[in-house]
């Protein structure tokens, strides 16, 4: 035996016993090892301390912010989140308002604040591109000034308080001047509106050396010119204060024409420029104009409230074409029926007023007939007058549901149309006006052809006979509902010289 091995063995040594070991336990693999990193804390000691201390502290991330790791250690205070939350609100509004006014527009029923947002959709950067439609360049609206100019003194106050909507709810700047400066002249147009006393006519008698002086200068002149007015007001020279004064008002009314001038010339150029892609020849044509149409578009009247009665006055003389007072508003062509029987009719339907969710239809569309009237060499054909409505509502479908609710609803649409139209001194009583539906492209009914996200549309022509020519409106083709429903019913009668066509479409219920 070793030596060393019998040494060992005589002093008692033993080796070690090895550890005991679950059987059923995995077995130890030194060459499939898994090793995971050290978990880091996700904030600082010091930030734990302040979200404890403050409890309404929320991570941005849970704010909605999307920040992502970047932003993974910052909270959001409570009055932080409420003006994130108020911001994103506004935001929200802004976009259904401007949804809005391009629908109105489109469906030639536009108050005079749905052109002002309409035109300034060529350049508004923040819009929607899936809310652009391809027939939106050729639609014509006026320019800013001259439909200021067009409104009386209680359409530029309602007017005036629409801008303010907008100027309040936009956050891109361009477009807040755009606002600022139609505020600035609305609330000009409405000074010189009112009756003046002796002061303003010791103003207004000068008014035309001022216009000599700004008008020929642009934004850049009136801006330095603005401050050599505010220092020599500042001054302590002896100077006329009134006269600098009214100066210095003037100017910014001039302030504002230049800005609101600078924005049209963008509005015009993006409007070549995308005129130019679908027809150079009108894009060539829009670019040699100044880019805007005249007042000769119909303006529904002031929101949706019913219209005035017109002011009664002596009966004409026969041998003048001039509509009666009041009624210019509605006369579109020189043979439109102003008997006093169809007065009479109109004004009674006008009392009725509009109900809520109604508003005034005047979508009057031109009757193609290259054939006259076989009566007209002995009657004198004129147009029947009306005072239409369209019904407005709220189209719960799956996506509405999904991103509105009934504080923030989604965008009214046409959900049905109430004619009233006269015929007080027909001929032949015993035949009652009718009407047909006319679809144009070879469409039938229950064919669509419009696109997604879109609505077709058809004429309704309702006919007479003599004196009363013929007369169509574009309306929405959708089924109509048929029911003898009391409120929404189906009606269609004619009776004391009034043709009354009343509908609903038929409902689709969605399930929540």
């Amino acid at each position: 035996m070793n030596p060393d091995r019998q040494a060992m063995l005589s002093s008692g040594w033993k080796s070690p016993r090895k550890p005991s070991r679950d059987i059923t336990a995995p077995r130890h693999d030194p060459s499939n090892r898994i090793s995971k990193p050290v978990r880091q804390p996700p904030f600082p000691s010091n930030s734990v301390s302040n979200s404890n201390s403050n409890p309404n502290a929320q991570p941005i991330g849970a704010a909605g912010s999307g920040s992502g790791s970047a932003g993974a250690g910052k909270y959001l205070t409570q009055d932080e989140q409420s003006e994130l939350f108020v911001a994103d609100e506004d935001k929200f509004v802004l976009k259904q308002a401007k949804k809005k006014a391009d629908i109105r527009v489109r469906e030639a029923r536009a108050k005079p604040i749905d052109y002002l947002a309409f035109s300034l959709r060529f350049i508004d950067t923040d819009r929607d591109i899936f809310d652009d439609d391809d027939g939106d360049v050729e639609i014509q609206i006026p320019a800013p000034e001259t439909l200021l100019d067009a409104l009386n003194e209680a359409q530029l106050k309602d007017l005036e308080e629409d801008i303010k909507s907008y100027h309040t709810l936009e956050s891109n700047r361009r477009n807040k001047e755009y606002w600022a400066a139609l505020l600035a002249l609305c609330g000009d147009r409405r000074q010189r509106l009112k009756p003046q006393g002796p002061e303003g006519r010791a103003v207004t008698s000068v008014a035309s050396d001022v216009d000599k002086i700004l008008s020929p200068k642009t934004l850049e002149q009136l801006e330095a010119l603005e401050k050599q007015i505010k220092a020599k007001l500042q001054s302590d020279g002896p100077i006329d204060t009134d006269y600098w004064g009214e100066l210095l008002k003037s100017l910014l009314v001039y302030k504002s024409k230049a800005k609101l001038k600078n924005v049209c010339q963008a509005i015009k150029a993006a409007r070549v420029e995308m005129l130019r892609e679908l027809d150079p020849k009108k894009a060539e044509a829009l670019e040699a104009s100044d880019g805007f149409a005249g007042m000769n578009l119909k303006l529904t009247p002031l929101s949706a409230r019913p219209a005035p009665r017109p002011v009664a006055s002596a009966p004409a003389s026969q041998s003048s074409t001039a509509p009666p007072p009041g009624t210019a508003r509605f006369a579109s062509t020189s043979n439109e029926d102003f008997s006093q029987a169809t007065k009479a009719l109109y004004d009674r339907e006008v009392a009725r007023g509009v109900g809520e969710g109604e508003e005034i239809f005047a979508a009057e569309e031109a009757v193609s007939s290259d054939l006259k009237p076989l009566w007209a060499d002995k009657y004198r054909p004129r147009k029947p007058r009306y005072f239409n409505r369209v019904q407005m509502g709220y189209e719960w479908n799956k996506y509405n549901q999904t991103h509105y609710d009934h504080d923030n609803p989604p965008p009214k649409v046409v959900q049905g149309y109430r004619f009233n139209i006269f015929y007080p001194d027909l001929i032949d009583k015993t035949k009652a006006p009718t009407y047909k539906i006319i679809r144009e492209h070879g469409r039938r009914r229950g064919e669509s052809f419009a696109p997604a996200g879109k609505e077709d549309t058809c004429l309704i022509r309702f006919i007479a006979g003599p004196p009363y020519e013929d007369i169509a409106f574009r309306i929405v083709d959708r089924e109509w509902d048929y029911s003898a429903k009391k409120e929404r019913g189906f009606k269609s009668s004619f009776d004391k010289g009034i043709l009354q066509l009343h509908f609903q479409f038929k409902k689709i219920y969605y399930r929540k």
